[in-house]
């Protein structure tokens, strides 16, 4: 019933339909901008910056994984990071979101990874006791930091090279 398969450059619509759908989940759909151009450029490229994973159930699309690697100095080693877990709700309760983590577990295990992270909403009881669940730790002590749009054009503009 569920197939987990690397997403190709022609579910990049089909990519956008969960990125969208996960933005109006997290409650901030006019915050989802990316085009096809964008995802085409930075995922199916010769030098790719993410990756993704569909799943399907019963043939049928039902959510996605997108991730990338990242690297730890202090471990020394790379990490897995994933930026965006989608199930659609009808798809919820069936062992998806679970087989996608543990996937990407596989994956970050057979690549040497000494971690894996994700973020998740503080407002998302269900989906952090659910991570709780599988052994995921939330990390109190860090705090995001995001600097972007005008401010990060100023902040760059700062120095000179």
């Amino acid at each position: 019933m569920l197939n987990i398969r690397k997403a190709t450059q022609e579910d990049i619509p089909l990519i956008l339909e969960f990125i969208r759908e996960l933005a109006e989940y997290e409650r901030a759909p006019e915050e989802a901008v990316a085009t096809p151009e964008d995802l085409r450029r930075d995922g199916f490229s010769g030098d790719p910056r993410f990756h993704v994973e569909i799943a399907e159930w019963d043939g049928e699309p039902a959510g996605f994984a997108l991730w990338f690697f990242n690297y730890s100095t202090w471990q020394g080693k790379p990490g897995l990071y994933l930026e965006d877990l989608f199930v659609r709700p009808r798809f919820r309760k069936k062992g998806i979101g679970k087989a996608l983590l543990a996937y990407l577990a596989k994956v970050a295990v057979a690549k040497g990874c000494g971690r894996y992270q994700w973020q998740v909403l503080d407002w998302n009881t269900p989906s952090i006791e659910f991570y709780e669940s599988l052994g995921a730790k939330v990390m109190k002590e860090w705090l995001t930091m995001r600097v972007s749009g005008d401010a990060l054009f100023r902040l760059g503009q700062q120095i000179s090279t």
